[in-house]
């Protein structure tokens, strides 16, 4: 049986549908709340639905049927204050997680991510060694605590304080189905969708930093489809472990993304620029590229999902809503 932690959310949800068409048991620790995301698990299978709070009673009961722990549960909001409730879901659950999996044999996956590289300055490499990791500097709270838990599980290998397998995947800007219920952290595809959809201007970002023109600020966007395959590949190879980025490999702007949703929706693209907020500005990234030849060396061969293509699927995903 596979534990999924948030396993309700976007990338979690996706990675159940996913293992559900493999016919495999599935357990789901989530909080779903009063709002929408137990659509996201809907049409699912599970074994059970497990509250954050009793994930280790959980676990003791049926550690011995537990066939990996995928760690997709986390405060993912990039605008969140409260440092305390960043460090003790985000690093403490994450180390108990690791620690039960050292003692059962237990392999793990869990989500990092590329807003552990902050500003770019180092690069978006993927030759991941304490040295490296200790330049980088993420710009909010949500990335310290991913980069916290990335150098933490680095150097339990220096140990052999580790799962039989373990891998992070620094996920870099992820979109598609199932993340409509993360209202303003969802990805910038399902904001500008429903104005497309009315045929009326979108509005992105006006550049504060004179090397970008406004709107062509560039990301790393990657099908969520794409993470998915990857997760699962790992959970085939069991012999893998290791930090590794996820992404597509590409930089593409604003710009590119906002036009493809109009024109996947059949419609000429508009689109006015307005300002960034004062607070966002000195914690933006203007670039993001993922260097996946870590990923690649290991045996991953398949192509990425090109951004013109991915927006079309999840544009008629969402036309199916």
């Amino acid at each position: 049986m596979y534990l999924i932690t948030g396993g309700a959310g976007f990338i979690g949800s996706n990675i159940a549908a996913a293992l559900a068409a493999r016919k495999t048991q599935i357990a789901i620790a989530d909080t779903l709340g009063s709002a929408e995301k137990w659509r996201n698990i809907a049409e699912l299978s599970l074994e059970a639905i497990v509250p954050p709070a009793e994930i280790f009673e959980f676990l003791e009961e049926r550690k011995k049927s537990i066939t990996s722990i995928i760690h997709m549960g986390a405060i993912s909001s990039t605008t969140e204050q409260d440092a305390d409730l960043i460090v003790h879901t985000n690093f403490t659950l994450s180390q108990r997680l690791w620690n039960f999996c050292v003692q059962n044999n237990v392999p793990f996956i869990y989500a990092s991510s590329a807003a552990t590289y902050g500003g770019g300055e180092h690069d978006f490499e993927d030759k991941f060694t304490a040295e490296y990791l200790a330049k980088l500097r993420p710009l909010n709270a949500y990335g310290w605590s991913k980069h916290l838990f990335d150098r933490w599980a680095l150097a339990q290998t220096e140990h052999r304080n580790i799962p039989p397998q373990w891998a992070g995947l620094k996920f870099f800007n992820v979109y598609g189905p199932r993340e409509l219920h993360k209202g303003s952290q969802a990805s910038v595809v399902s904001h500008i969708y429903p104005i497309a959809k009315k045929n009326e201007p979108c509005r992105l970002f006006k550049s504060c930093n004179s090397e970008y023109a406004d709107g062509w600020q560039l990301r790393d966007f990657v099908w969520v489809g794409d993470c998915v395959r990857i997760t699962l590949w790992l959970l085939d190879n069991l012999k893998v472990s290791g930090l590794f980025n996820v992404g597509s490999g590409e930089a593409r702007s604003f710009y590119d993304l906002a036009k493809n949703v109009y024109l996947a929706l059949g419609k000429e693209p508009k689109i006015e620029y307005a300002d960034m907020p004062e607070a966002l500005r000195a914690k933006y990234q203007y670039y993001t590229k993922a260097n996946m030849e870590k990923l690649r060396k290991a045996g991953y061969d398949l192509p990425a999902t090109g951004l013109e293509d991915g927006i079309r699927m999840y544009v008629e995903e969402l036309e199916k809503e």
